[in-house]
């Protein structure tokens, strides 16, 4: 049986700020805010205010900015066909016949370019983060998402490498559990926006066929676990050095607040789109501001 014919494009009347728009759109701004863990490992060891340590973690935030924005342009240049046929994607600028195939594939290798440059210019380990990540995010968008399990550790992989990006560029120690921490709470957001997907059949990525609701469920169980021990063990190796730093260990009680609202969010069927839960929730917005007074002080009080 031959593929269904894909629908018309949608009709958007053309404006003299259309092509910048549709740029900017597919370059997906509101992602960006992923790229904020560049900034953990040095936040996490009391020396991102340090003006060297500050200016090479701006610097690794815009590499990785621009390779984020390389993998959509050209992720949205592979899938245009598909696209096409999703009842949301197809309003994307490439799928909607906004941006050309061949000129996005150019943005996205000129993205690229940017990104590898910005990233040997910090130092040699940064930029072996930078690549590991354009090579990850280069085999998801070549067929491995489609593949259930591993595409979920390729996208956790790709937050942990921002982490280790992020100390890599400033040269600041990073301690194993902060890593775990890292790892724990990137699988507990990636299968909470796969409980969310599920749970709203028209935005169904191909590749939900393959999980089970039991096992999500249970996954995310298992991410939410690891990420409050990976918290609390990091936080507690600091009770006894500094009068300040058991501030640290009191984090753990707004850091768990968040994480079992947003859990509860997820179970009543948000968490699709954790960029705007994150932002607009207003729960969250006060566990996390609490969290981060309380751990800022810890650390740069101290």
């Amino acid at each position: 049986m031959s593929a269904p014919p894909a629908p018309p494009l949608p009709r958007i009347t053309p404006t003299a700020s259309a092509p910048a728009a549709a740029f900017l759109r597919t370059a997906r701004p509101r992602q960006w805010i992923k790229n904020v863990l560049i900034f953990a490992a040095p936040a996490a060891s009391g020396q991102l205010l340090a003006p060297s340590v500050a200016i090479h973690a701006a610097l690794a935030f815009t590499a990785f900015t621009a390779a984020a924005i390389a993998t959509y342009f050209v992720n949205d240049a592979a899938d245009v066909e598909a696209d096409r046929r999703h009842p949301l994607k197809r309003f994307r600028p490439i799928a909607a016949g906004l941006i050309g195939r061949r000129t996005a594939v150019l943005a996205g290798v000129g993205a690229a370019a940017i990104a590898i440059a910005l990233a040997v210019a910090v130092n040699g380990m940064f930029a072996a983060c930078l690549l590991g990540y354009l090579a990850l995010t280069g085999a998801y968008s070549a067929g491995l998402k489609h593949i259930a399990v591993l595409e979920v550790l390729i996208v956790a992989g790709g937050f942990l490498l921002r982490t280790a990006g992020g100390a890599a560029a400033t040269r600041v120690g990073v301690s194993s559990w902060f890593m775990l921490l890292t790892l724990f709470g990137s699988l507990f957001l990636v299968i909470a926006k796969r409980i969310g997907e599920q749970n709203h059949a028209r935005a169904r990525r191909r590749v939900l066929s393959g999980y089970s609701a039991d096992w999500l469920r249970q996954t995310s169980t298992m991410a939410l676990t690891g990420t409050v021990l990976a918290y609390a063990a990091w936080a507690f190796q600091y009770l006894g050095h500094d009068v300040a730093l058991p501030l640290l260990a009191v984090s753990i009680v707004p850091f768990l607040a968040a994480l079992m609202r947003y859990s509860l969010l997820v179970a009543g069927g948000d968490g699709e789109r954790p960029e705007d839960l994150l932002m607009s929730d207003r729960f969250l917005l006060a566990a996390g501001l609490i969290w981060a007074a309380t751990a800022g002080a810890a650390l740069y009080l101290a």
